[in-house]
């Protein structure tokens, strides 16, 4: 599974995810930081990522366009 980290979360969670056998990559090394949410969206469908946010916006643009894809993983808490 290859997860792709918004913008609104920590690089930091690249090395958790990695070490529990995932492929991760946050958005600010590969695309611009001020890239629109659907900008990402579809730069994680290209490339068969799920987005990992804590912005609610993702799953609105999914139910918005009634699209399959991508996937959204969205936290809502702070540890």
């Amino acid at each position: 599974m290859k997860i792709l980290l918004d913008m609104n979360l920590s690089p930091y969670w690249v090395p958790v995810l990695e070490n529990a056998g995932f492929e991760a990559v946050h958005w600010s090394t590969i695309g611009n930081p001020s890239a629109t949410d659907k900008v990402i969206m579809a730069w994680a469908l290209t490339n068969d990522y799920i987005v990992f946010t804590h912005d609610l916006d993702f799953g609105t643009l999914l139910a918005m366009t009634q699209a399959d894809a991508p996937s959204v993983i969205q936290v809502r808490s702070w540890v």
